[in-house]
């Protein structure tokens, strides 16, 4: 439960997801580079004006699609998205198809209630999330309601003493019933916590071929795609292992698809968490960030999150992960406990992949590679159980 009764003051702040790094920074790129990215950032403006004006003669209003959050017993990290959507169909969480996901229509600058546990939020600070407002403390104002960016996305910090464990934050715009999504709260004191690609590490995308990731992205019915073999026992040791360890799963997947990604965790059984993913829409500052870019991006807001935590890494060798996790080992000394990497079968990788043999990363932790969820688990769980038997000791 949260354990001060009084209104909940947010502020949109500045973190490392949001800071571009050195390469993506506009004034780092070639003449011909930054033309492109005003052509296509001009594009998406076009689209978005004129599909927005089409779907508010059609009778469309905003909606909220709320997203999965967490934070530590201090704060909590908030993410929604205000969307146009046909009447009548309330705020009732649905599974969409990755196709109609897509073409999602963003409601910018919509009012947004919000309450965790059934107590209200109230901003301090409101401002474009993608000009990245610097946080004013003098800037308080007491509001009901939070205004969503140009883009809908509403991605907030509360400063708030909170219990460890899973909450509740409920969102309402007008003319619409409240939605809530979970937002899990990791223990001050927890000494572990799992970071998990998704694509191919648990969810069976064949991302690396790019025709079948995209026909299963747009087309297939989330509750019909398969996990990894054996990945969901393996999680769920992991988490016996390690009780209240929190998960976090990485995609380079848009945010516009969590709802599929999250069915899917729910449905095969994996430790629930929040998911975090990418914004596909151009910003002028930030343009597209990279897959690799995106998931150390996301890596290093965790590490920062929580500094007195741990973590296991899982990933597969079809995007670059050995690479990224690597280069974590060297950033963070002595925060990796272990990294386990899946290898992609000989079907689900590129033709250029199976000609090059993928090196292991040169890093001072144990790596430990398999094909499915089994044999990970009998090499990685002996050295896991030690590292658990340490924990419990204080040593």
């Amino acid at each position: 439960m949260v354990r001060d009764q009084k209104p909940i003051v947010v502020q949109r702040t500045r973190t490392t997801i949001d800071a571009p790094s050195v390469r993506e920074k506009p004034s780092q790129k070639s003449f011909f580079v930054r033309l492109i990215r005003q052509i296509i950032t001009g594009a998406f403006g076009v689209w978005y004006a004129l599909s927005t004006k089409l779907a508010l003669a059609l009778g469309f209003y905003p909606r909220v699609d709320p997203y999965v959050s967490y934070g530590t017993e201090k704060f909590t990290r908030i993410v929604c998205r205000t969307t146009l959507s046909w009447p009548g169909h309330g705020l009732r969480r649905r599974i969409y198809r990755g196709f109609r996901n897509m073409l999602m229509i963003p409601a910018a600058h919509v009012p947004v209630g919000l309450h965790i546990d059934g107590i209200p939020v109230q901003t301090a600070q409101v401002g474009q999330m993608s000009r990245f407002d610097s946080v004013d403390e003098n800037a308080e104002s007491d509001m009901a309601m939070i205004a969503s960016d140009n883009q809908g996305y509403l991605d907030l910090i509360t400063k708030r003493d909170m219990s460890a464990g899973v909450h509740t934050v409920s969102y309402s715009v007008k003319n619409r019933s409240s939605v809530s999504a979970p937002v899990f709260i990791a223990p001050d004191g927890a000494p572990v916590g799992i970071i998990s690609d998704v694509d191919d590490t648990i969810m069976v995308s064949q991302v690396p071929e790019l025709v079948k990731a995209a026909t299963k992205l747009l087309f297939a019915d989330p509750n019909t795609r398969n996990s990894v073999p054996g990945m969901s026992v393996f999680y769920n040791k992991i988490a016996d292992l390690f009780p209240g360890a929190p998960f976090f799963y990485l995609s380079t997947s848009p945010w516009n698809v969590e709802g599929s990604i999250r069915e899917l965790i729910h449905a095969h059984g994996f430790p629930q968490g929040p998911i975090l993913l990418r914004d596909i829409d151009p910003r002028p500052k930030t343009f597209i960030p990279s897959g690799v870019q995106h998931k150390l991006e996301f890596a290093q807001q965790l590490m920062a999150d929580f500094p007195h935590m741990r973590f296991i890494l899982l990933g597969d060798d079809g995007q670059h992960d050995p690479t990224t996790y690597a280069r974590l080992t060297k950033l963070y000394p002595g925060r990796i406990i272990a990294i386990g990497i899946r290898q992609l079968t000989r079907d689900e990788k590129r033709i250029q992949q199976m000609m090059s043999m993928p090196s292991a990363p040169d890093v001072d932790v144990p790596v430990y590679y398999g094909q499915s969820g089994v044999s990970l688990m009998a090499t990685m769980l002996p050295l896991l159980e030690v590292e658990a038997e340490r924990l419990k000791k204080g040593n």
